[in-house]
């Protein structure tokens, strides 16, 4: 049996023990993880680098003839690498305004025709675009004539409710999926690119997993095969109609 002394020895290095990992969790939390450079602030000769790296995971059956006729021309990709601020939602409307100065003009006008927007933002998950989607229906962006924010991805919504949306909505920005966004472009005709002069893909955003967009195969695969390999889209790319911005 154990003496009274040794009771309260082994009580007293149970609660430091206890106090110790208290404080170390403590730590944790108040310590912000560090955020992992994002690809996206290089330069556009890197980023036409990238992408194509990108393409060719996806279209890995083409020869590099073939590929090299898809690859994203390097004129067709924006330079940001002048942002030296956090990629992250909260910088997004300032990030828009600041390099991206025709996308802002643009947002505040009046859209033409329904179902034809301005910008097309490319986001990986249906809660990231509900996030995204409040983030550009800033006042900052749109002022008072500026289109509706589309929400566009395939949790709770049929396709055919998309379309009817679209069908009556004057809208200066489409929020999507992939996989929601390329079934509009590639299937319908209820989501035009006539008035499309930019693409975000929202390339920055980690999810749990630490996985990027096109770090996941199913989202890169929907987002160079139906997204950006819609023929429009791709044909906008290739003529310098339309300019793709990393996020």
């Amino acid at each position: 049996m154990q003496s009274a002394a040794a009771l309260e020895k082994k009580r007293k290095r149970r609660a430091k023990e206890k106090e110790r990992k208290a404080k170390k969790r403590k730590l944790a939390e108040t310590v912000e993880p560090a955020e992992l450079p994002s690809v996206a602030s290089q330069p556009p000769a890197m980023l036409a680098d990238y992408l194509s790296s990108m393409q060719a995971k996806t279209f890995n059956d083409m020869s590099e003839i073939e590929l090299a006729d898809m690859r994203i021309p390097e004129s067709s990709i924006a330079d940001t690498a002048a942002w030296t601020g956090s990629r992250s939602l909260d910088q997004l409307v300032e990030f828009i305004i600041k390099l991206l100065p025709k996308l802002h003009i643009r947002l505040s006008q009046r859209p033409k025709s329904n179902g034809a927007p301005t910008l097309l933002y490319v986001a990986g998950a249906a809660l990231r675009v509900a996030d995204v989607t409040r983030v550009l229906r800033d006042k900052r962006l749109r002022g008072e004539k500026g289109g509706d924010v589309a929400k566009l991805f395939a949790k709770h919504f049929k396709l055919e409710e998309h379309v009817a949306y679209l069908k009556r909505t004057k809208i200066g920005t489409a929020v999507g999926t992939p996989g929601r966004l390329g079934k509009l472009l590639c299937d319908t005709d209820a989501l035009a690119t006539t008035a499309l002069t930019h693409i975000i893909l929202d390339v920055s955003y980690r999810d749990v997993k630490k996985r990027t967009l096109l770090d996941i195969p199913e989202t890169r695969n929907e987002v160079f095969r139906t997204v950006l390999g819609a023929p429009k889209v791709l044909n906008g790319l290739m003529q310098g109609t339309i300019q793709l911005v990393l996020f």
